[in-house]
């Protein structure tokens, strides 16, 4: 019987990782914290699965951009895109090494870790797309890395706080089901005849 919360906690975790994508998105046209992202999906999903995700916010996110923030349909513009999901893709692949290489660690400093090695990784991927091909190095200036940091790291505690609250939920759902599962009234009143 307990197996069923896991059956919506999963499609429910991932649904909510993507609206919360699309409303950073939404509000932050030119911050999507993809570092915070990359972590709590290295520290709630398998590595496969954590890239899938990665890929997914990323289409969410440009789907916003382009759909509803009407972003211009350039060839920088798309260039852009591209660099932002590979560097998204690179994040969380290191935020999943790092996790994993320091299992022994507490959570929180696996995930600080994670966090660190994921931040670094997509900025420097990103700076580096600037530098080479694409322009725009100037938004890499340290109160702008800074600003972009700030957002990464609030948004991180809020989605761990999130993942909290959808895991409360799926204990407390395991409880009530336990509590009034059929097979256990029909032990419990077997047990009450003999």
């Amino acid at each position: 019987m307990t197996e069923r919360p896991t059956v919506w906690f999963r499609p429910l975790w991932l649904g909510l990782l993507i609206a919360a994508i699309a409303a950073i998105t939404t509000g932050y046209t030119c911050i999507t914290p993809f570092a915070a992202f990359a972590v709590i999906a290295a520290t709630t999903l398998s590595r496969r699965d954590a890239v899938v995700l990665a890929l997914a916010l990323w289409l969410t996110n440009q789907a916003v951009g382009f759909g509803v923030l009407n972003y211009p349909w350039t060839a920088r513009t798309l260039a852009w895109g591209v660099a932002i999901g590979a560097a998204a893709a690179v994040a969380t692949l290191v935020a999943c090494s790092a996790v994993r290489r320091l299992a022994a660690l507490h959570a929180l400093a696996r995930m600080a870790a994670g966090f660190a090695a994921a931040f670094v990784l997509y900025e420097l991927e990103l700076y580096a797309a600037a530098v080479s091909m694409l322009g725009g190095a100037d938004g890499f200036a340290p109160a702008i890395v800074g600003q972009v940091l700030f957002v990464n790291a609030v948004t991180l505690v809020g989605l761990v706080g999130l993942h909290q609250l959808v895991v409360g939920a799926a204990i407390l759902s395991r409880r009530r089901r336990a509590h009034g599962s059929p097979a256990r009234s029909g032990l419990a009143s077997g047990a009450a005849a003999d």
